[in-house]
C-alpha cells in the first residue's frame, strides 16, 4: 500500500496541467468590471454569500482562468455559469481571474466537533493509509494554499458544503479529473464531511 500511495505522490508531483502560472498581460482593472456578472453568487470581490457557491477571492489567477474556460467551452458542466461566461474571450478570463486573484482569502471557521476535527485534519494532512487515500496536504499545501504552477487549486477557507459537493461530483464521474477521482471514490459521507470541515477553517 505505501508504495501505491508513492507511486500516487510522484504522479501528482509530475503531472502539469494546462493552468500554468500567471498570465503576464492579464488586466485585473479590467476584469473588475467584467467580474459584476459573477457577483450574484460569489459576492462582489469573491467572497461568496452561500455557501454551495464557492468562494473565489485569492484563488489561483491561472486555476480560475482554466475554470472559466474549461465552462465556456463545454469542458467542464456548470450550466448557471456556462451562460454567464458565453462571451468570455481567453483575455477575458484571464482578466477576471486575475481581479478574483488579488483578492483576500476567505477566513473560514472549522465546525467544534472534536472528533470531526480530528478525522479532518488526519485525512488532510496524513491521508488514509489502510484505505489508500493520499495526504490532501501534498497537493494543495499545509495551509490549503494549492501549488498554481501545477495546477492545484487554494482550498483554504473554502465553504464545507462546496468541498462535499465538489468531493461527490468526482466520486460520481460528473466532474472529472483522475487524480480526485481516484480520492475521492474512496471517501465515504462522514470522511467528507470531515475533511471539508477541516479545510473551511484553515488558514
Amino acid at each position: 500500500m505505501r508504495r501505491i500511495l508513492a507511486s500516487l505522490a510522484i504522479l501528482i508531483g509530475a503531472t502539469s496541467t494546462a493552468h500554468g502560472d500567471a498570465q503576464s498581460d492579464a488586466n485585473a482593472d479590467a476584469g473588475r468590471d467584467k467580474a459584476k456578472v459573477c457577483s450574484a453568487c460569489h459576492g462582489p470581490t469573491g467572497q461568496s454569500p452561500a455557501p454551495l457557491f464557492p468562494h473565489l477571492a485569492g484563488q489561483h489567477e491561472s486555476y480560475l482562468a482554466q475554470q472559466i474556460m474549461d465552462i465556456r467551452d463545454g469542458k467542464r458542466q456548470v450550466p448557471q455559469m456556462a451562460a454567464m461566461v458565453a462571451g468570455f474571450s481567453d483575455q477575458d478570463a484571464w482578466n477576471v481571474a486575475a481581479f478574483f486573484a488579488s483578492q483576500e482569502l476567505p477566513q473560514g471557521e472549522a465546525s467544534p466537533n472534536p472528533e470531526q476535527l480530528e478525522r479532518g485534519q488526519e485525512l488532510y494532512r496524513a491521508g488514509d493509509i489502510e484505505q489508500g487515500i493520499p495526504a490532501c496536504s501534498s497537493c494543495h499545501g499545509p495551509s490549503g494554499t494549492g501549488i498554481a504552477s501545477a495546477g492545484y487549486p487554494a482550498l483554504s477557507g473554502q465553504y464545507s458544503d462546496y468541498i462535499v459537493t465538489s468531493l461527490k461530483a468526482y466520486a460520481a464521474g460528473t466532474r472529472d479529473n483522475d487524480i480526485m477521482t481516484d480520492v475521492a471514490t474512496k471517501l465515504g459521507e462522514s470522511d467528507m464531511q470531515a475533511v471539508a470541515n477541516y479545510i473551511q477553517g484553515l488558514r
